[in-house]
């Protein structure tokens, strides 16, 4: 693939600040006169933002290169966030890019959650204080190999839904999380004072568009709530005729293409790429990639670094990728993306290198890099106390004639299950064989009797069912292993079971359905339950495992490695860190110090079919056997 995919060709036809009117200001809020003057004359003073009217950008009336990365809040623990953009302006970086997830803003319809680690506005004004621009990303889609395209999966409950179109029940959702999002940021625009100097309508919608009307429909909806900085669009080359908006704003075009009299950027340099579930490790060799971006800056162009800082997709919340295959394949929990820092935050080989290039365009380039912070440590082995069987763990139950998909189930207000694992479970009375006619999403554990009969999945779409005595019960333990994130197939993520399942050719009724979303509720209620058992007798799987890691000093980052165990999720103090799984390439899961703290802490391992008993760590991370990104 090329690494030139989105580059920009500036076309501005209208006044970004011709919507004042709307414009919320904290001088409204309880601000003294002093302070309220001083903000004044600094808006005053700010009126002359990012502008595209000439072959350079201008800032303040003044040339500006962009000089770009990615870091996005929701994959960084807030405890670092000061690290990591501390570390990109040292490289010489001016400009932060963030998408913002309305799935994680918005877990259930009406419920918004702008605190701690989803606190976009202390992210913002961090980056401000630190002498960072912003280009932001608000969506509603950004694809960013985040499960639906951060799209919240209660969205698709309705059965007509048609994401990223005007259909009146997506616009209206978008409307009540931007009256949200939007307010929140508008203080924070170049012209009132802070950092953001673009926003993003949209992301690559040219390589969906199913709607005519809907890229006009965001772009009214950013400028009606007060939204006066430029506006962009980031599409590909095939994408870019039917990506953008008329009245103007910043298209991305192909390489190709680039007017001479515009200003011209690399929207997204990939600095790497991400992993799938069963494949290898990708990585943009550092001599090659600074290469390109070395000559992406002789041609006068701007660039962003996507992305600067990976992070990791912490919890479910790691996509999946459905372009032009069959099935989709899953993605991996690291988003190391071999950036320039690394999943921890680490100076890289080509972090280095990059910063002595950047050094030639940008005079801010700290003679010192800041400290790495807390240092990585391959804590001793945990041995695993206790194990608690599954089947003891259920509480939720609904019963059903037929299936149920995830996001249909009557939990979380009626707003659906949108991750996890989900049990079904039915009686039959005979041996036979069990068809799942593809409606497994994504993948199901078989049992009968709660014995293991084997797996269903795309692949394998049929099981034998052994014989056995009297009525017993079929379970299917199905696994939503994230959704789609880019591609026309966004409407079609439900996930469980989506359809009918037959055995012996005849479609399975009378359904007990059990939500496994494993949420820090859950996860704190298994720890205080009574039920849990001693290692010394022989576990039933699929099984929790609990274990205490303690430390004695100073809490450090750390990597847990589970070389004995299958497949499964890993909590520590209750914070879920992802999925963890036998086939690779990633070999490792990312402990950040800042969740730990001194003395015991607790872990806690959903394992699907095996153990060896051990908790190892590492020093780094471990991603497996790499190929070269084409």
């Amino acid at each position: 693939m090329t690494r030139w995919n989105y580059v920009s060709n500036v076309s501005v036809a209208f006044n970004p600040f011709a919507v004042v009117d709307r414009v919320i200001s904290p001088a409204n809020c309880t601000l003294s006169p002093s302070r309220r003057n001083r903000l004044a004359a600094r808006r005053m003073s700010r009126v002359d933002g990012l502008r595209a009217n000439s072959s350079q950008f201008t800032l303040g009336g003044e040339p500006f290169r962009i000089l770009g990365g990615s870091i996005h809040y929701f994959r960084v623990p807030r405890a670092y966030w000061e690290d990591r953009l501390l570390k990109m302006k040292a490289c010489g970086l001016n400009t932060l890019t963030t998408y913002v997830p309305w799935n994680l803003h918005e877990p259930e319809r009406g419920v918004f959650d702008f605190e701690d680690q989803l606190d976009l506005e202390a992210y913002l004004r961090l980056a401000g204080r630190l002498g960072l621009w912003v280009i932001l990303r608000p969506g509603p889609y950004i694809c960013g190999e985040w499960d639906l395209g951060g799209l919240p999966s209660w969205l698709l409950r309705d059965p007509d839904m048609k994401l990223r179109t005007t259909y009146p029940s997506f616009t209206d959702a978008v409307d009540s999380f931007f009256n949200q999002v939007i307010k929140r940021v508008v203080p924070l625009q170049y012209s009132e004072g802070g950092p953001i100097i673009a926003v993003q309508v949209e992301n690559e919608y040219g390589s969906y568009a199913k709607d005519g009307e809907y890229m006009p429909f965001i772009k009214e909806a950013l400028l009606s709530r007060g939204v006066t900085e430029l506006l962009l669009t980031s599409d590909n080359k095939e994408g870019l005729q039917r990506g953008g908006v008329k009245g103007g704003i910043v298209r991305l075009v192909h390489i190709t293409k680039i007017s001479h009299s515009k200003p011209k950027m690399v929207m997204e340099f990939w600095s790497g790429w991400f992993d799938l579930w069963g494949e290898l490790h990708h990585v943009f060799p550092a001599e090659d990639m600074v290469a390109v971006v070395t000559e992406i800056l002789r041609l006068d162009m701007s660039i962003n670094l996507y992305m600067f800082h990976g992070g990791t997709n912490f919890g479910f919340m790691s996509g999946a990728f459905a372009v032009g295959m069959p099935a989709a394949k899953l993605m991996v929990t690291s988003y190391d993306y071999d950036a320039p820092l690394s999943e921890a935050g680490d100076y890289t080989t080509k972090y280095r290198l990059l910063r002595d290039v950047f050094s030639r365009y940008h005079g801010e380039c700290g003679a010192l890099l800041p400290r790495r912070g807390p240092t990585v440590s391959s804590y001793q082995p945990v041995v695993i106390q206790q194990h608690l069987s599954l089947w003891d763990s259920l509480h939720f139950t609904d019963k059903s004639e037929r299936p149920v998909n995830m996001e249909n189930l009557p939990v979380n207000n009626n707003n659906g299950q949108s991750y996890g694992y989900t049990l079904y479970e039915t009686p039959i009375t005979s041996e036979g064989t069990l068809n799942s006619k593809n409606n497994v999403r994504d993948r199901a554990l078989v049992f009968v009797g709660k014995h293991f009969v084997g797996v269903l999945d795309f692949d394998t779409q049929e099981l034998a069912v052994p014989d056995g005595k009297g009525k017993r019960t079929l379970s299917l333990l199905v696994e939503n292993c994230g959704r789609v994130n880019y591609g026309n197939t966004l409407d079609e993520q439900r996930k469980g079971l989506v359809g009918d399942i037959e055995f012996n050719k005849r479609p399975l009724r009378d359904f007990i359905i059990r939500s496994l979303e494993m949420k820090p509720a859950f996860v704190d209620s298994l720890c205080r339950s009574g039920h849990w058992a001693s290692m010394r007798q022989q576990p039933t799987f699929p099984a929790f495992f609990q274990g205490k890691l303690h430390v004695s000093g100073s809490p450090k980052d750390t990597f847990i490695k589970l070389p004995g165990w299958s497949k499964g999720v890993v909590f520590v103090n209750g914070k879920n860190l992802g999925r963890y799984w036998s086939i690779g390439p990633q070999q490792t899961l990312y402990v950040p110090g800042p969740w730990l703290h001194r003395g015991d802490n607790q872990v806690v391992v959903f394992e699907e079919q095996e153990t060896d008993g051990r908790i190892q760590f590492s020093g780094g991370g471990e991603y497996g056997m790499t190929v070269d990104v084409q």
